[in-house]
């Protein structure tokens, strides 16, 4: 009885533990990371949220204007000012940088109905801006952003989605990762990216890493086939989940891509 009072004590205390601090497990904000983007083609960007929140980004412009623009909503410790130089392997396309709340220069503190309603304002002023093609703008998420952009897919036309090490629902994730908790009861942002799947439409692109062990490839082999318009998988069998955007062949496949989007 002493050993089964031990084992409850621990299971309990894991339990209050997981739903404590889970804000501190799955939300990393990170500080910039160098001297703000800058140059003639690059735009500070400040965006008040619906609720006075200041989100702070960049927007890396090309031309000729109106031009296609890919929104780009980064992983879980991703402070996004280091893309800023990526814009020069999207030919033609602009980019847009918004930091999380609570990353870079962003105010706030992040959580899933606070990032899914940013994601929401973000969109609908950069479709508002003269020198953004409103009907070329696609959505790219990576990690915990995939689930970002698939929310964004849901609620605002999009061209297509680039999502990098996604994941069916974090919810899913977090079991598996600790298997002997009650996670679907404990999780306040369960980034349930399978809700909306089967209703989008629109082109996906899917990045998989194959030795990714943060975000197994099942978790994104789930969404993907649920994933209701057309779609093309490629999978990076050497590439962990931090390192993907090192592979060979990551950054022609999002050019080709979005060369189809064009």
């Amino acid at each position: 009885m002493t050993a089964v009072a031990a084992g409850l004590l621990v299971a309990g205390a894991l339990v209050a533990a997981l739903w404590a601090f889970q804000d501190h497990l799955l939300f990393f904000p990170r500080p910039l990371a160098g001297p703000e983007p800058g140059g003639p083609h690059v735009e500070a960007v400040l965006l008040a949220a619906a609720d006075g929140t200041r989100l702070r980004g960049w927007l890396i412009h090309a031309g000729p204007m109106p031009s296609p623009l890919v929104i780009y909503f980064g992983g879980n410790a991703e402070e996004v000012s280091w893309l800023a130089g990526w814009a020069r392997s999207l030919p033609g396309w602009s980019l847009l940088l918004m930091n999380y709340r609570g990353y870079g220069r962003s105010e706030g503190r992040p959580g899933e109905t606070t990032l899914f309603a940013d994601a929401l304002r973000i969109y609908d002023h950069a479709a508002g801006r003269d020198d953004v093609d409103p009907h070329r703008i696609v959505a790219m998420g990576r990690s915990l952003g995939s689930g970002v952009a698939v929310h964004l897919a849901a609620h605002r036309p999009l061209a297509g989605a680039v999502l990098v090490t996604p994941f069916d629902s974090i919810t899913a994730v977090a079991q598996r990762h600790y298997p002997y908790l009650p996670v679907r009861w404990l999780l306040r942002h369960p980034f349930d990216s399978m809700a909306h799947a089967p209703a989008l439409r629109i082109p996906l692109l899917c990045l998989v890493a194959g030795r990714d062990t943060v975000i197994p490839p099942v978790h994104a082999r789930r969404l993907y086939e649920a994933w209701g318009g057309p779609k093309a998988w490629m999978d990076f069998p050497d590439a962990d989940h931090d390192g993907i955007s090192d592979a060979p062949g990551y950054q022609e496949a999002i050019a080709a891509f979005l060369g189809d989007r064009r």
